[in-house]
């Protein structure tokens, strides 16, 4: 929301609470609820185990930012809740969002103080954030919860992508970080030609798996455990995909020339910044978070990428922006470019 009014501006100053309300109606799975039944705030309240009065006002504020709208015998999702959640992700992956949010706020508590920081303002509060990769590696269920969360959110880009991107000579191709496989699966689908290799943790190849075996898939696409910043990467594909992953450096490009076959391409899909020092749009917020971890922290432009292939051999490299994709929240596909490189 942009803000026009100076009730606009007290209203921004008071938006952790409404963004932390609806998180816990996320988590809980309150409009879910309540679009099964309308129910009274006394009735929400047992339901959860929530003292009534702050029930009440939870539900009250819900109401106030629209999200909830209060008839004679109690409380209904909105029609704009019906729209914007109940028909948009599903429940478990609204859960997960609202989860990923809560656990990034510890390390904004006190900004006024720690914004002045140059060290990482979670160490000084004798905080630590929980590392992806480990969390993923780790905990099974959390990867085949996030993995699911990733495959439903980027259908829409992965629609996209099958149907702009050339494949033409392509009959091999590998998926770095490819999670679910979700842009993979989308690809063979429309290429009956082409067989995939998506390469991720062991818990996320798990999941993708399974996926792979529900959109009866499984025998065009292989989900291989790799550290792909690390350890040695399969060799023999006409084409590598690395979408949404961020992570790019000169060792990685020049091993993935190596899995290239001769003319083989690079295609690098990515919200990447603007400008030097300039978050993309749709994750400023995130950038802001991740910067009181590491003051350093920042998003490659497209030129500084494109420097990097040059640097590490590629050639005839090209790039475009994506037009904005029907259906698609703009958070996970506003400004997305893609780089194409050759070996």
């Amino acid at each position: 929301m942009k803000p026009v009014t100076t009730d606009d501006v007290l209203d921004l100053m008071d938006a952790s609470f409404t963004s932390t309300a609806l998180g816990t109606a996320m988590e809980l799975g309150l409009f879910w609820l309540l679009n099964q039944q309308t129910m009274n705030a006394e009735q929400v309240a047992e339901k959860f185990g929530i003292p009534a009065k702050r029930c009440h006002y939870w539900l009250q504020l819900l109401n106030k930012v629209g999200l909830l709208e209060q008839e004679p015998n109690g409380y209904t999702p909105s029609p704009t809740t019906r729209k914007t959640i109940l028909k948009s992700f599903s429940q478990n992956s609204w859960a997960l969002l609202a989860a990923e949010a809560r656990k990034r706020m510890p390390g904004l508590h006190d900004l006024t103080t720690h914004i002045h920081e140059s060290g990482s303002a979670w160490e000084i509060l004798g905080l630590t954030r929980t590392d992806y990769l480990d969390l993923m590696t780790d905990n099974p269920e959390a990867a085949h919860n996030f993995t699911r969360m990733l495959y439903e959110l980027h259908q829409p880009l992965a629609a996209e992508l099958a149907k702009s991107l050339d494949m033409k000579g392509v009959d091999r191709f590998m998926d770095i970080g490819g999670g679910s496989g979700v842009v993979s699966l989308a690809l063979l689908r429309r290429y009956s030609q082409l067989t995939a290799v998506v390469l991720d943790i062991a818990t996320v190849c798990v999941a993708g798996r399974e996926i792979a075996v529900e959109n009866s898939l499984e025998e065009r696409i292989t989900y291989q455990p790799v550290d792909f910043l690390r350890e040695e990467l399969p060799v023999g594909f006409d084409l590598i995909l690395e979408c949404d992953v961020n992570v790019y450096s000169e060792n990685l490009f020049r091993k993935l020339q190596t899995s290239l076959n001769p003319k083989g391409r690079f295609v690098i899909v990515d919200q990447l910044a603007p400008s030097v020092g300039i978050a993309p749009s749709s994750r400023a917020h995130w950038a802001f978070e991740r910067s009181m971890m590491d003051p350093e922290f920042h998003f490659l432009t497209a030129n500084e990428i494109q420097v990097l292939l040059q640097k590490t051999g590629y050639r005839d490299i090209s790039l475009r922006t994506l037009p904005p994709i029907p259906g698609a929240a703009r958070r996970f596909t506003e400004g997305m470019v893609m780089i194409i490189a050759h070996k």
